[in-house]
């Protein structure tokens, strides 16, 4: 006798207008509900919970990953770019997956595994880029054929409100990338002067308004996104809608920035590159700033004069007009690459 399975109804959301993270998005439930997820795509917005990987083809038109080669993914993040290179790097390849993140490591290792990359072509590993050299050593490799870091923060940390990383929601004031380690956004806000966060918008963000925006926030103390969110519009009460959004952006982008010392990070993983990278070895990071692309752009062109690098990007590349339409959040990316000279005979 054939066994009736009872119907069962869609999980009811409370209210017209659901207020929690876990309610309002159906989409962080995909399988449930496949014609949601498909109309946010179809706006150009990313599904909440997911991540879009950005200008992907290009990234893999600079690697050129082979079968048999090493890849290290010095910013796992949701896994969209490794997923990529891992396909073409079989039979033989294998990718090191780094990410400082221990919230959504697990996360992303499970959905790569789920797709088929085992152990021996996939390894992942928590900390940021400065721990790739003693994952070669631990691992026995000399170094990498291909290094690729995409800097910045994933849409899965930006659309969860309790990592403090956008004003989308009400969360706190944290914005770490561990939150096991350094301060958050609203210890280092209370103990900041005026002129160092000043100074902090100008560097980071370029912020016209640093000065009063500044004064305003700097030796406070804000305990949740809405609260800092509220006192940066009532800084700018004359402000277009446009511009305060851009300024809310960029105050969160500072503080982000800052908080997690990503530049530090990055000057890191810049002197790192040539003793990791095999002969021949290509390297593409992706910038969200100007701060961020000004020091890749430096320390490639340094290493092509010093002979370091056979080949850098001379001009930046941007992701196409379509890509900025179907994913807004790729607006204000730009891609640099180099290649690790041949061995000499």
């Amino acid at each position: 006798m054939e066994r009736v399975i009872p119907h069962r109804r869609r999980p009811r959301y409370s209210g017209r207008y659901p207020r929690r993270f876990e309610e309002k998005y159906k989409e962080l439930n995909p399988e449930n509900h496949p014609e949601t997820v498909a109309k946010v795509l179809a706006s150009g917005k990313t599904p909440a919970g997911t991540h879009r990987p950005i200008m992907v083809q290009e990234i893999l038109d600079v690697l050129a990953p082979q079968p048999g080669e090493i890849a290290a993914d010095c910013t796992l993040g949701y896994g969209g770019h490794a997923r990529e290179i891992l396909s073409r790097i079989q039979p033989g390849g294998r990718l090191l997956g780094l990410d400082a993140d221990p919230i959504e490591l697990p996360k992303t290792e499970a959905r790569l595994r789920a797709l088929g990359f085992g152990p021996e072509v996939l390894t992942a590993h928590r900390t940021n880029f400065a721990g790739l050299p003693k994952i070669l050593v631990d691992a026995n490799l000399p170094g990498v054929d291909i290094i690729l870091a995409d800097l910045g923060v994933s849409s899965v940390q930006l659309d969860d409100p309790a990592r403090g990383f956008s004003t989308k929601f009400d969360g706190p004031l944290d914005m770490r990338m561990n939150p096991q380690r350094r301060q958050p956004a609203s210890q280092l806000l209370a103990r900041l002067t005026p002129d160092a966060l000043s100074k902090l918008l100008v560097d980071l963000s370029d912020e016209p308004n640093a000065p009063r925006i500044a004064s305003a926030l700097a030796g406070r103390h804000f305990s949740t996104t809405t609260d800092l969110a509220g006192a940066i519009r009532k800084t700018l009460p004359r402000a277009a809608k446009d511009e305060l959004d851009v300024a809310l952006r960029r105050v969160f982008q500072t503080l982000r920035i800052a908080v997690n010392d990503e530049l530090s990070a990055l000057d890191s993983l810049l002197r790192l590159l040539p003793g990791v990278l095999n002969p021949n070895g290509r390297a593409a990071i992706l910038t969200f700033h100007s701060g961020e692309d000004r020091r890749v752009k430096k320390a490639f062109a340094a290493g092509l004069r010093e002979g370091t690098y056979s080949e850098i990007s001379h001009d930046v590349i941007r992701p196409s007009s379509a890509e900025r339409h179907a994913n807004p959040r790729s607006a204000s990316a730009k891609l640099r690459w180099a290649k690790r000279r041949a061995a000499s005979t």
